[in-house]
């Protein structure tokens, strides 16, 4: 574009084929902006395709993960119901047994005491 103009202004002294408006390069230039136009909007819309897909992978990954941390919740929470149950039994067995020590030492005291 430059030598374009500078040919046309220092060169053509001004008179050449295109003076000093640059109408022809104008035109020559809306030419090129309209041919431009459509390739650029077809890689916009290929490239808005692209983004479409790949936010519809993320929010897919996003639902499996959740899905997937939903389940180790359940599973967690089946330990821990599980564990509480063996601590209730564990508790339980060590009541009878310290029931069965106390018999066993109020026995103990009563043959003391009839001695």
């Amino acid at each position: 574009m430059l030598i374009w103009i500078a040919v046309n202004m220092y060169w053509l002294n001004n008179k050449g084929f295109d003076p000093y408006p640059f109408i022809l390069l104008n035109l020559i230039l809306s030419c090129v902006a309209a041919l431009q136009a459509p390739v650029i909007m077809m890689s916009q819309n290929r490239q808005e395709a692209k983004d479409r897909e790949r936010a519809r992978n993320d929010y897919l990954v996003n639902l499996k993960a959740e899905l997937e941390i939903r389940e180790l919740h359940e599973k967690i929470d089946h330990l821990i119901i599980r564990k509480e149950q063996e601590l209730v039994d564990v508790q339980r067995d060590q009541v009878e047994k310290l029931g069965f020590l106390l018999q066993k030492m109020e026995k103990i005291e009563e043959a003391f005491k009839n001695k």
